[in-house]
């Protein structure tokens, strides 16, 4: 089905981190990392800000030819392994849109957005006599 990519924020913080440690965002990608480890056509790539600051801690799960989704509202100490759950229920979908009823709770309290795939190249740029046939 092709490679499915996991953007993490690292500068998300939680109320109630420590300003001297790793902020929250960077500890759920380092337990996504362990977590996910070995796991075939998954990438798990950090990101410095996917400006949801109010919905921390945040992802976005990305394929080609498939929905992105972007969930926020991880719990950096818990969610790696329900995040995980819900990727792989997305890899298994044609499009990458999971029914409702089968997504994690997580996946559907924290979503924020759901972006169409990218749309296929023209054959012929719009407003030639060739794309109106």
């Amino acid at each position: 089905m092709g490679e499915t990519v996991l953007y993490v924020c690292t500068t998300c913080r939680r109320d109630g981190d420590d300003p001297e440690g790793p902020r929250a965002g960077a500890r759920l990608l380092d337990a996504l990392r362990v977590r996910a480890e070995g796991t075939v056509d998954l990438r798990v790539e950090p990101v410095e800000c996917l400006s949801v600051c109010k919905r921390p801690c945040t992802v976005a799960v990305a394929a080609a030819d498939r929905w992105t989704y972007v969930y926020g509202d991880m719990d950096p100490a818990v969610s790696a392994e329900i995040i995980l759950a819900g990727l792989a229920a997305y890899a298994a979908t044609p499009d990458g849109i999971v029914p409702w009823r089968e997504r994690p709770t997580e996946f559907k309290t924290g979503v924020i957005a759901r972006i169409p795939p990218f749309p296929a190249p023209r054959l012929f740029p719009a407003g030639t006599p060739e794309a109106a046939e």
